[in-house]
C-alpha cells in the first residue's frame, strides 16, 4: 500500500513539473481559437455582433466587459467553466455549444484565483488569454 502511495505521489510530481515547464500560450494564439470558434456569434470585436447573432434567440454576450462586470477582476474560473460547458449543462436559455471537447490539447497550468494552478488544455488557456486581452 505504501509503495502505491509513493508511486502516485511521484506521478503527481512529474505531472506538476511537466505542466509548469509548458510554455504558456499568449493572446495571439488565443485569437486564432477565438476566430475559429467564437467570432461567428460574438463578432470579431467580441461585443456580441457576429454574423449569426441575429439568428439566435439569446443575444451573445459582450465578451469585452467580463472584467468590468466582475468588479475589475477577470473571472477566470467562470470563463473556463462557461466555455467548457460545465456551468451551462441543462440550461435551455443558452444556445452556445459546449467547446470543452473541441478545445483539447496538452495541459498548461492556469492560476484560477484560488491559489491553485489548474491543468487546462492549451487551446482553452490560449482562448482565455485572448479574452482577457480584449477587456475594456
Amino acid at each position: 500500500m505504501r509503495m502505491m502511495g509513493m508511486i502516485a505521489a511521484g506521478a503527481l510530481g512529474v505531472f506538476a513539473v511537466a505542466c509548469m515547464q509548458a510554455e504558456m500560450p499568449d493572446a495571439s494564439e488565443g485569437a486564432q481559437a477565438y476566430s475559429a470558434n467564437c467570432a461567428m456569434c460574438h463578432g470579431l470585436s467580441g461585443k456580441g455582433e457576429g454574423e449569426l447573432a441575429g439568428d439566435l434567440s439569446v443575444r451573445p454576450a459582450d465578451l469585452t466587459r467580463l472584467t468590468r462586470e466582475n468588479g475589475g477582476t477577470f473571472p477566470v474560473n467562470q470563463v473556463l467553466s462557461y466555455i467548457d460547458g460545465y456551468t451551462r449543462q441543462g440550461r435551455e436559455d443558452v444556445e452556445m455549444p459546449e467547446f470543452g471537447l473541441l478545445l483539447k490539447g496538452p495541459s498548461v497550468p492556469i492560476a484560477t484565483g484560488d491559489g491553485v494552478m489548474t491543468p487546462t488544455p492549451r487551446p482553452l488557456a490560449a482562448l482565455l488569454a485572448y479574452l482577457e486581452s480584449i477587456q475594456i
